[in-house]
């Protein structure tokens, strides 16, 4: 079946948005289109139907393909635990924490699982859109690649490079990634694409044709910057302090930008509303004290990001803030944080020891090699509002708040919350994105509800991406590439 793969001139060019605009075009033809990447990095996961994680990015592009996720479509994801390690996912599954050097030396055993995968989706869809990974470029990198020139030299795909206007120098991002890349690399180039311009695209019309003239490669069009997009689940955390925005609103919070923070998406609903603000609160910046909530939130490395919250003197803000009647919710990671300790004897998410908690909850947390990976639906105990949600930690928790319970699963007590009721803790993701509960749980801030559907938004807003590229590209010709 036919298939077609966007890389890009470097990182956050926008080609997940890109992919995700093409399965939402190609779907709107009448055809079943499936996203893939075949190596992603990011802390931002998704739990699928099938009971794995793959990036939150590949999610997005099943949603806009109308389709639910599943391992296949990213067969190789890795979490950064560290500056120089990260935990392996294969094809949705934990197979251990590596550095970056024996990782290298694992690589090329990945291209088999990489592409029984692709070959999986192939063969049950008329179409496969295929993102790359950073940027075939990165020459240093190719031997044994499986993210980029590498997979689609090994699969058969053709490319389309996309290079961001807006971050200045796209001439010299398309020209001299051919200048760079080996000749049969750059054979498999099919044409390039300019995303992200601002103003009138005529302006770019001589730096475009000397692109074309230059590289031999046939331009598909000029794509201006898509304002929605941050409507958008982001994956990047490149994108987290630019999601978290909002104007002055009757809600307050703010959100811990901690450093291996992990599945931030879950902020995007409450960013969307109108009736709420969000202040991202960064490295060395206080808490400010006029906050109704602060979101400690996931983390890929909780015992690190522990210290890293110590070290910008958070924990003696996060006091304040409750001893003034703030409120603070922890999710996942940083739920395991609000506790009194935090062990992890084997050494699974960093060097083996224990680490004394915040002591915002009476709880204690002890980490094992058993992942947790599943939907859920629960019931706020507080309200009463049921939503669905996922988990995708590592780690028990349990101690005596836990009697007051966050939520139920199925009538199981989950998470916990203090005796005075101002510090709570959940091990669930998602739960913004219901509608009903995001209401409520907004009302006990003093809230005045909700204005926004938030997944039908997502919804209206990739139909709007599709209607932006099919408008300023040339997206005939694009699938027509697909072989």
């Amino acid at each position: 079946m036919p298939a077609l793969m966007i890389q890009g001139c470097g990182s956050n060019v926008g080609k997940s948005l890109l992919v995700a605009g093409l399965c939402r075009a190609a779907r709107a033809r009448g055809l079943s289109v499936a996203p893939f990447k075949p190596q992603n990095m990011s802390n931002n996961a998704a739990v699928t139907a099938d009971g794995g994680e793959i990036g939150r990015a590949q999610a997005l592009q099943a949603l806009a393909a109308g389709l639910e996720p599943v391992v296949d479509m990213n067969p190789v994801l890795l979490k950064p635990e560290t500056d120089v390690g990260s935990q392996v996912i294969v094809q949705g599954r934990r197979v251990g924490t590596m550095k970056a050097r024996d990782y290298w030396g694992m690589k090329p055993s990945l291209m088999s699982p990489v592409l029984d995968s692709f070959n999986r989706l192939r063969a049950r869809y008329d179409l496969v859109i295929v993102e790359g990974a950073g940027s075939p470029a990165e020459v240093n990198l190719r031997a044994g690649d499986i993210a980029n020139m590498g997979f689609a030299r090994a699969a058969g795909v053709p490319v389309v490079l996309a290079g961001d206007i807006d971050r200045g120098g796209v001439i010299a991002q398309i020209v001299g990634t051919q200048a760079v890349i080996d000749p049969e690399d750059a054979a498999m180039v099919a044409g390039f694409v300019i995303n992200k311009f601002r103003g009138d695209p005529r302006l770019f019309d001589k730096g475009y044709d000397y692109i074309a003239a230059k590289t031999g490669w046939p331009g598909f069009g000029v794509l201006p910057f898509f304002a929605q997009a941050s409507r958008l689940p982001a994956e990047d955390a490149l994108d987290v302090h630019e999601k978290a925005v909002g104007g002055p609103g009757g809600v307050k919070i703010g959100c811990l930008a901690l450093s291996r923070i992990a599945n931030f998406d879950d902020l995007d609903p409450l960013a969307a509303e109108p009736g709420v603000s969000i202040r991202m609160i960064g490295p060395g910046a206080a808490i400010p004290g006029d906050l109704d909530l602060v979101i400690v939130p996931g983390s890929k490395s909780t015992r690190g990001d522990l210290a890293f919250l110590r070290a910008q003197g958070w924990d003696i803000d996060l006091v304040a803030h409750q001893r003034r009647g703030g409120a603070v919710l922890g999710i996942c990671g940083g739920y395991q944080m609000l506790g009194r300790s935090i062990a992890d004897p084997e050494g699974i998410e960093g060097p083996a020891g224990d680490s004394a908690g915040l002591g915002l909850l009476d709880v204690t947390t002890v980490m094992s090699d058993d992942k947790r990976l599943t939907r859920v639906t629960a019931e706020h105990a507080a309200s009463g509002a049921r939503f669905d949600g996922y988990e995708i930690h590592i780690g028990r928790t349990e101690g005596p708040d836990c009697a007051r319970p966050f939520a139920r699963l199925d009538g199981a007590p989950e998470g916990a919350v203090s005796a005075d009721g101002r510090v709570m803790g959940s091990y669930v993701h998602g739960m913004f994105a219901d509608d009903g509960f995001r209401a409520a749980f907004l009302a006990g801030l003093g809230g005045a509800g909700v204005a926004t559907g938030y997944r039908a938004g997502v919804e209206a807003t990739l139909d709007q991406l599709a209607a932006h590229m099919e408008a300023h590209l040339d997206v005939p010709g694009l699938l027509a590439l697909a072989r």
